[in-house]
């Protein structure tokens, strides 16, 4: 790995936050996640809640930015080519995540959580890691966390995979998210938080 990144893409109830976090402070490296946004509207000179607002076009990105969009109330319009559109386009964005993700990489020491990083990196450019589990036990987690009953969790659990597969396709032109994608696969229905992280600090 270059600069030792690890890109960790997740799906929600899986703990993959939980298990990026725990690498990160394991191995002393920086831990990313909504810096991306920040990062991506710093380099298109851009008010981070324009970049919010156009990626909550879908619902996964929505949650992927937290309160981010709240931080600005004023919007700074880009400039160049794209200073006429009230908000990029899904190529303008593609384009700006992906440099974001890319300078976090040059630095190195990081790990970089969601945003689809996995997909934004080059094949031995970063550890690429998918943290998933089965849809009941993710749902199980999901309900407990937000104190919902399962039924609920299960709903949101489903629309929040729809999200992020209509991300992917949207941004990439992934079809199908597949194990081949990643370079490691950590399944949290047998592994908990804390192995997990054991199975990815040993890849590394």
């Amino acid at each position: 790995m270059v600069g030792r990144t690890i890109c960790i893409s997740h799906a929600t109830g899986a703990q993959g936050t939980l298990v990026g976090r725990t690498v990160a402070e394991r191995l002393g490296f920086q831990y990313v996640d909504d810096e991306v946004i920040a990062e991506a509207a710093e380099w298109g000179e851009l008010d981070p809640a324009l970049v919010a607002d156009a990626e909550r076009r879908k619902p996964l990105v929505a949650r992927l930015l937290g309160g981010i969009a709240e931080q600005s109330s004023a919007p700074r319009l880009p400039g160049g080519d794209i200073g006429g559109r009230s908000l990029p386009s899904d190529a303008d964005l593609r384009h700006m995540i992906v440099t974001a993700v890319g300078s976090f990489v040059s630095r190195g020491s990081v790990v970089i959580v969601a945003h689809a990083a996995s997909f934004a990196v080059t094949d031995g450019e970063a550890l690429r890691v998918l943290v998933t589990a089965s849809p009941d036990r993710r749902a199980k987690r999901l309900a407990s966390e937000r104190n919902v009953d399962v039924k609920q969790a299960e709903r949101m659990i489903k629309d929040e995979d729809a999200g992020r597969a209509t991300y992917l396709k949207r941004f990439y032109g992934v079809d199908e998210e597949l194990p081949t994608h990643f370079d490691l696969v950590v399944n949290t229905d047998v592994l908990s938080a804390d192995d997990a992280t054991n199975v990815i600090l040993a890849a590394v």
